[in-house]
């Protein structure tokens, strides 16, 4: 399958005057123009190229890289701005538009600002929004601490540094956290250091050792567990006066320590209950 705004690799078909016809599949033959044609290549040639849609509306490929592809978030710099939008300079002779209903603030040129690049829906054409907030969502994060994923640095506050986590979710990396040199635009690792109950991220860039911490109740759920072939069918659904029949604690206690065996990866929840992995 084709996909528009991504590096594809495509068979070589046949050689015009104007450049190389490369197997598009189900999108028919896709025009390489001959000023992006590499000076040696042969028919029935595998070549990686980037597949956009030219000022004419054409689905049309390409040798240049880009700076980003559709998917991705990206910090690029104002080239042009009229009355379609702002044009960025993406890395293409065909410059990126960020039409002025996805900018936050009205764009200058010389400036550089941090987008989305996505396929619009409506025009099937690749554009750019400023307005991250709508593609990044930490509500249904599964993301546990500890875990390494990627960052891409964003905007510093008096806080610290924002950063996008794996290209879902938003993250900050506190100053007290920053012990190397980091700037707007960067690409690295980190990891997750904590996750609140307001679903906000904090995130450290170095590797650092979570211990189980199993409190007293959490070992009677888990020892209970155990006894009963890891499975209990008690949920934060079940009626408080079970739960302290049953555990003997409050329920915002069992949930508590509920929550730290998922957190901990001992334990998944059901619908009926809970069971240990």
């Amino acid at each position: 399958m084709i996909l528009i705004g991504k590096y594809n690799k495509l068979r070589i078909v046949k050689s015009v005057d104007f450049g190389l016809y490369l197997d598009g599949e189900e999108m028919g033959e896709i025009l390489l123009p001959k000023r992006y044609v590499p000076e040696e290549y042969k028919i029935d040639e595998i070549i990686e190229v980037f597949i956009y849609r030219d000022s004419e509306d054409r689905v049309i490929a390409t040798t240049e890289r880009a700076m980003a592809e559709v998917d991705d978030f990206a910090l690029l710099r104002v080239k042009e701005v009229n009355t379609y939008g702002a044009f960025l300079n993406w890395g293409l002779s065909k410059d990126l538009l960020v039409p002025f209903s996805e900018q936050k603030l009205k764009m200058e040129v010389g400036r550089s600002y941090f987008v989305k690049v996505y396929l619009d829906p409506k025009t099937n054409r690749i554009v750019a929004s400023a307005k991250l907030d709508k593609f990044l969502d930490n509500t249904f994060c599964e993301l546990s601490e500890g875990t390494e994923v990627d960052l891409f640095i964003c905007n510093q506050t008096d806080l610290g540094y924002n950063a996008i986590i794996n290209n879902e979710f938003w993250g900050i990396i506190y100053n007290n956290e920053i012990f190397t040199d980091i700037e707007r635009g960067m690409r690295t690792k980190g990891y997750i250091k904590k996750i609140r109950d307001d679903k906000k991220i904090d995130l450290t860039l170095h590797k650092v050792r979570y211990e189980k911490i199993i409190d007293e109740n959490t070992e009677i759920v888990l020892s209970k567990l155990k006894k009963n072939n890891g499975f209990l069918p008690y949920n934060d659904k079940t009626d408080a006066d079970k739960i302290y029949s049953v555990f003997a604690m409050s329920k915002k206690n069992f949930k508590k320590s509920v929550g730290n065996l998922y957190k901990q990866h001992l334990i998944i929840i059901k619908d009926n209950g809970i069971e240990l992995v």
